[in-house]
């Protein structure tokens, strides 16, 4: 009773990220091409076979640019938004195309898969928890600024996929200018490693194993620092950082008191689950 994740790719340059048991799986985005998600599953021993459906976040390129040519060449449902669809300008045939409704779960085989609404500057965005047998995984990026509803799932999840996109400094001290600095910081753009440092130590669940860090930015943010600031407090919990260039070792999510770290090469190595720190919100 287990699920299985990683993180084929996650930045700026394009999100897709796996989550699935031994039997089936799904994609949320497809921001990088067909071929590569191919080729990084294909490095991980992931068949592409067992991805049942793509549900898609919102329409900015970096979650779609692979998804026509994927789902046509795999026949695969896509589970989207009108809104979505109409602002990315994408067209399916009609016995691939989903939707989904917030907070209601839609099943796909043995995966539930719940969408609920966030703050991003896009026409309709959503993030998706995604639950097998009791084990819960959280897909939580782009987002401008915590809501009651990501508190909501985030202490319910294993393991997630956390946005920590920028450190405020180096935005602040950056080239970018005002306009898409504030863009990014404003509310409505992406989580800073402060602010996901924080929902992290206030609400994370005791039982939380794993916590993948995604979406850095390039230009703002370093995967050292943000795996020395998490690490800090990380407890038992196994801290990753996402890259922006190539797939995760395949994580491997149960419910027991300690969980294993999968690689495509089949080693393991165990990882105890987190201790509850208390810090104000």
């Amino acid at each position: 009773m287990s699920l299985f994740i990683t993180s084929l790719n996650s930045g700026s340059n394009g999100n897709c990220y796996y989550i699935g048991n031994h039997t089936e799986a799904i994609l949320v985005d497809a921001g990088i091409s067909c071929r590569e998600i191919e080729k990084r599953m294909k490095r991980l021993g992931l068949n592409i076979d067992k991805v049942k459906a793509v549900f898609v976040s919102h329409e900015h390129s970096d979650h779609i640019k692979g998804l026509p040519v994927l789902v046509k060449k795999y026949q695969l449902p896509v589970y989207i938004t009108p809104a979505t669809m109409r602002k990315g300008r994408l067209l399916f045939d009609d016995h691939l195309l989903k939707t989904f409704n917030a907070h209601e779960p839609v099943a796909v085989n043995g995966l539930s898969v719940t969408a609920f609404p966030k703050f991003h500057d896009a026409s309709d965005p959503f993030s998706f928890v995604i639950t097998y047998k009791d084990i819960c995984v959280g897909v939580f990026t782009d987002i401008g600024s915590p809501c009651k509803h990501l508190v909501r799932y985030f202490k319910k999840c294993h393991a997630a996929f956390l946005e920590s996109n920028y450190d405020e400094d180096m935005l602040e001290k950056g080239n970018y200018p005002i306009y898409l600095k504030n863009r990014i910081r404003g509310g409505m753009g992406h989580l800073s490693n402060q602010q996901a440092l924080k929902l992290f130590n206030t609400y994370k669940p005791h039982f939380m194993s794993h916590l993948l860090l995604a979406h850095l930015s390039k230009n703002n943010n370093r995967p050292e620092l943000v795996q020395q600031l998490f690490s800090q407090h990380a407890g038992s919990v196994n801290v990753i950082v996402a890259s922006r260039n190539k797939e995760t070792e395949v994580f491997h999510i149960g419910k027991a008191v300690k969980s294993t770290v999968s690689n495509h090469r089949g080693s393991s190595v165990s990882s105890s689950s987190s201790l509850q720190l208390s810090l104000s919100f």
